[in-house]
């Protein structure tokens, strides 16, 4: 089933889910970098504490495993 058209190509389910699922992985691996690298981060003038990048990567990788499994479902 094509969820929509970009261009000629039809984007179907499984791509996308693939798709999504590349990045939020990407977003995981980035966080532990952060933490494993001791990244600081600074957001309107407070820092954001590390615990914040554990949970972030809790669920970048429970959302990239759901994605992975929808497109091998599709």
């Amino acid at each position: 089933m094509d969820l929509f058209r970009v261009g000629r190509r039809a984007v179907t389910t499984r791509s996308f889910c693939m798709l999504a699922a590349t990045i939020f992985a990407l977003i995981a691996l980035l966080q532990l970098l952060r933490i494993f690298m001791e990244w600081s981060v600074t957001l309107n003038g407070g820092r954001i504490p590390f615990w914040a990048s554990w949970i972030a990567v809790i669920v970048a990788c429970a959302l990239s495993l759901v994605g992975f499994r929808s497109a091998t479902r599709s």
